[in-house]
């Protein structure tokens, strides 16, 4: 390879995340390992390391432009697997309280449902198709090694017999979800500066797969069942997959969290606000037991405060931010901070040494991708019960965000950018804007 910045890179974990990230480093090293601690499927299928791949996940639409960019192709090949295409503001319904259903308008892009199991399978087999990546399934990391200088030279792991190998690198990219081994070297090389902020929603998901009926000319193919908050946290979503299914999931948070078993799982259906997901529910044949899942708290991790960080080392995806799941915003923030890592690397070729200051530099330039996906999860302090640190002006914003709703509801142009924004298309600032903000505050003001 021309201009290769170094001869290995490695990536510790085959989710999303890693294979974004595995892909992104093949353009710029000789040579890229992925280690998965799971046996990794031959076929789209749920897999021991990935419990929540059975509960509805959203690809937002930034999503496949980013992973697109990353695994040309990937779009061709999801849509001979089946997946489902969806017209923004059409195809899927959304029942807010006050809106059921929210106004039905083409907003001008598509939406891909899928499962998790079919998106990972796709990457994955692109990213195998390039000749210098290779991957370990079976392989779980053990301890991320350092230099006495705190050079991050490689990792230590066990096979799948057991047995204990290393491999050296000069960049361990740690896409392992919980980023528990970025945190364990930290601690070894010394007392950590490392701040966390957290906000608990002990958020649970019961959810199980249905089979689809041949959808009718005009008819929805998903909904989405917005629950009326702060009074109740249990909405649900039917999502289309492939394989003619339907995903059906319900959330709850606290005490309300959704029960596992079929008749309790029902009961939940049938008392939701609407009938639309319980009727479509109830008319299906039921094809899984019913699966369910709990995330404790929306975790960022902000590295880019620390004053120093190991060379070599990069965390991503969740082992940086982790959204509360009901947003659907993970795998997209994942796919983007993969393109900006390439894009790094890029600018990077040819400099004396390409990756001193690499991690500190991606830190601070992943801020503002975070901003806008963070500042949704902090919408989660509508229930009394969040724990954490409010913001000063939360309360401000949930009226504003109301406020913005309604005014949605009458303005295509502004439900568009609505959606835009949530589907991080476009940044928290275009709801701000003035043509905006001053009809919102009029709104805001007419509440009152």
């Amino acid at each position: 390879m021309d201009n290769a910045l170094a001869n290995e890179a490695i990536v510790i974990g085959a989710g999303m995340g890693g294979l974004a990230a595995a892909r992104a480093l093949s353009r710029h090293f000789e040579h890229v390992t992925v280690l998965d601690r799971d046996t990794l499927p031959s076929e789209p299928a749920p897999r021991i390391g990935t419990p929540q791949a059975r509960h509805p996940h959203a690809l937002l639409p930034s999503g496949p432009r980013a992973l697109e960019q990353l695994f040309p192709g990937l779009a061709q090949a999801l849509e001979q697997a089946g997946v489902v295409k969806c017209r923004a503001g059409i195809d899927m319904i959304w029942e807010r309280p006050g809106f059921d259903p929210f106004p039905i308008r083409d907003l001008g892009f598509d939406n891909l449902f899928m499962s998790r199991a079919l998106l990972e399978f796709a990457c994955r087999r692109l990213l195998l198709e390039q000749e210098n990546v290779s991957l370990l399934a079976n392989s779980r990391v053990t301890e991320i090694l350092a230099s006495e200088e705190r050079a991050v030279a490689g990792v230590r792991y066990e096979d799948a017999d057991g047995r204990e190998a290393t491999l050296s690198g000069a960049l361990v990219i740690d896409a392992s979800g919980r980023g528990g081994p970025t945190l364990a070297l930290l601690e070894t090389l010394g007392p950590s500066e490392l701040e966390t902020t957290e906000i608990g929603v002990d958020v649970g998901y019961a959810s199980a797969l249905f089979e689809a009926p041949e959808p009718e000319p005009g008819r929805w193919l998903g909904v989405f069942h917005v629950p009326k908050a702060p009074e109740s946290s249990r909405g649900a979503f039917l999502f289309p997959l492939e394989g003619k299914r339907w995903l059906v999931g319900i959330g709850g948070r606290f005490d309300e969290q959704p029960p596992g078993d079929i008749d309790g799982y029902m009961a939940v259906l049938e008392g939701l606000r609407k009938p639309t997901i319980y009727d479509a529910a109830c008319k299906a044949k039921r094809l899984s037991e019913i699966y369910r899942f709990n995330v404790p708290a929306n975790v960022r991790r902000h590295f880019e405060r620390l004053t120093h960080f190991p060379r070599g080392l990069l965390p991503v995806g969740d082992a940086i931010c982790r959204f509360n799941p009901l947003y659907g915003q993970g795998m997209s923030v994942a796919a983007m901070e993969a393109c900006l890592l390439d894009q790094m690397l890029e600018r990077r070729k040819g400099t004396p040494d390409p990756l001193n200051g690499l991690a500190s530099a991606f830190f601070e330039e992943i801020q503002p991708l975070l901003a806008t996906p963070w500042s949704v999860s902090e919408s989660d302090f509508i229930f009394p019960q969040t724990r954490g640190v409010r913001p000063p002006d939360i309360d401000r914003r949930l009226q504003y965000g109301a406020a913005l709703l309604q005014l949605a509801a009458q303005d295509p142009s502004v439900h568009k950018t609505f959606v835009e924004v949530n589907s991080l298309l476009k940044p928290g600032a275009a709801l701000q804007a003035p043509h905006i903000a001053s009809r919102v505050l009029e709104l805001m003001q007419a509440r009152a």
